[in-house]
């Protein structure tokens, strides 16, 4: 058997692993597709010191935005209750439904900040009433929000 060869990623690679981590590959692989095209780079300490250095301002990223979803969290705790309208019929039911890119709108037309329709989730909502919503702020941060559906 061929001897391994240590080397650093220095990107996503879908078979081998993540931007620094550090695997161990066919000499051949290293030495004719990932170094000569940028995906990896050869082991020494001025290479492990930098992926260490990135890997902290990375960590302090991750913690930064989780901090700023807590407080947007916070934030919509705070304004408490978000009014969607829609048009009824009879017996107070809606032409249509409530949307999580209604819900969206509101939270926008509230906040000033935008959200992502897709990280909400809204239960089958027909007619008027109020409803909890939960949307997707951070990987680790959910809030619930309390939604009041009315007619024009």
């Amino acid at each position: 058997m061929a001897k391994r060869v240590q080397v650093v990623l220095s990107e996503d690679i879908l078979s081998l692993g993540k931007d620094g981590d550090i695997i161990d590959v066919a000499p051949g692989y290293a030495r004719n597709f990932l170094l000569p095209y940028g995906k990896a780079l050869p082991v020494t300490p001025a290479v492990l010191k930098q992926v260490e250095h990135r890997r902290a301002k990375q960590a302090e990223h991750e913690a930064a935005l989780k901090q700023e979803a807590i407080d947007f969290q916070t934030a919509l705790k705070t304004i408490g209750r978000f009014t969607v309208k829609k048009q009824i019929g009879e017996d107070e039911v809606l032409f249509g439904t409530v949307t999580n890119g209604d819900v969206a709108e509101a939270i926008e037309a509230a906040t000033q900040k935008t959200l992502d329709r897709r990280d909400i989730t809204v239960p089958e909502i027909h007619r008027t009433g109020k409803y909890k919503v939960q949307v997707k702020l951070h990987t680790e941060v959910t809030a619930e929000i309390n939604l009041e559906v009315v007619s024009y």
